[in-house]
């Protein structure tokens, strides 16, 4: 089991969704990121909702070729650094 598999990731206090035309960007105190592609879709799951197992799920269904493993470990690896930015909390 993975240590984060019961955790509910989220977005942070003060974050906040930005839909700019095509582009959607996560607004912070300290600025903006733009995200696209599976970063975005990451974050889109983080709901406080969700456990991470069922956000690996979601991932699991839209990319059925990819190992879930990889996927596991791709989507924790970019939420801790999303959290040392301190713009996830989990």
């Amino acid at each position: 089991m993975h240590a984060l598999d019961s955790s509910m990731p989220r977005l942070a206090e003060g974050c906040r969704w930005r839909d700019n035309g095509e582009e959607r960007f996560l607004l912070f105190p300290e600025g903006a990121l733009r995200l696209h592609g599976t970063g975005l879709k990451i974050l889109e799951l983080c709901d406080g909702r969700r456990t991470f197992s069922e956000l690996v799920e979601e991932l699991r269904k839209q990319y059925s070729t990819s190992d879930v493993g990889r996927i596991r470990e791709d989507a924790a690896r970019f939420l801790r650094r999303l959290r040392e930015r301190r713009l996830v909390d989990f």
